[in-house]
């Protein structure tokens, strides 16, 4: 017989991956302007990748990460729309794996020909009661979770190096201009705001102070192919 509505492609999804995108797999499923949604399963990290990664940058990972890394070894889940030509990729939900979590700043360059180092961008001007700045020279270390693309990156962000690295780490986002901008104080904290925004294009601009871009909010509208004013209203006022 012809298969039935429910046998959808990604219907065997194992259920720690259910965990792990706290079921919003099924949300984007059911969502009419959704064309497909992918998940890359991957292996969990070895206990001892964990351990030499730790001894490389001479740091400890935070528990929840190390946690998250031990269930599976980075997260990749993507979505498209539906237009009247292809499916159209929209959303992207990216943790690097332990292996890209590479260190950012000091000596190495912002992949721009002749661009100055980051360090030699360092500006002191930390705003009163806003948590203080990550720095790009050895008064932090600083680890890419996601290259969003393109769109500036999240970063794993140890803001305490002296005398010892407390494992005391927060999550933020340096734009495409080098700005910081703090997201959270926990990779928990971040992996659920990025499940709950859908991985939507530069996301991460509703918690600056230039809001979410132009096209985020049309892809947004795209997506529900049914976003009221208020979504949008809503959307607006994250920023």
């Amino acid at each position: 017989g012809l298969p039935t509505m429910e046998e959808r492609p990604s219907g065997g999804i194992k259920p720690h991956l259910d965990k792990l995108t706290l079921g919003i797999t099924r949300i984007l499923e059911t969502s009419p302007g959704v064309a497909e949604v992918t998940i890359v399963e991957k292996e969990p990290a070895e206990r001892h990748s964990i351990i030499s990664w730790e001894q490389k940058n001479s740091c400890i990972l935070p528990e929840d990460l190390k946690n998250f890394y031990l269930m599976t070894d980075g997260f990749q889940m993507t979505w498209s729309v539906k237009t009247d030509d292809a499916p159209m990729p929209l959303g992207s939900m990216v943790i690097n794996s332990i292996s890209k979590l590479c260190r950012l700043g000091g000596s190495s360059m912002y992949t721009l020909p002749n661009a100055p180092s980051l360090a030699d961008l360092e500006d002191d001007t930390d705003e009163e009661d806003k948590p203080e700045k990550p720095h790009f020279d050895s008064r932090s270390l600083i680890f890419e979770l996601d290259p969003c693309n393109g769109n500036g990156k999240v970063c794993l962000v140890y803001k305490h190096t002296k005398p010892v690295v407390s494992p005391d780490t927060e999550i933020w986002f340096l734009d495409r201009a080098l700005y910081w901008h703090f997201l959270t104080k926990t990779f928990t904290a971040y992996y659920r705001l990025l499940i709950t925004h859908l991985g939507l294009p530069q996301w991460q601009y509703a918690f600056t102070s230039y809001g979410v871009s132009p096209q985020a909010k049309i892809s947004l509208g795209q997506l529900s192919g049914r976003c009221t004013e208020q979504e949008l209203a809503r959307w607006k006022g994250r920023s």
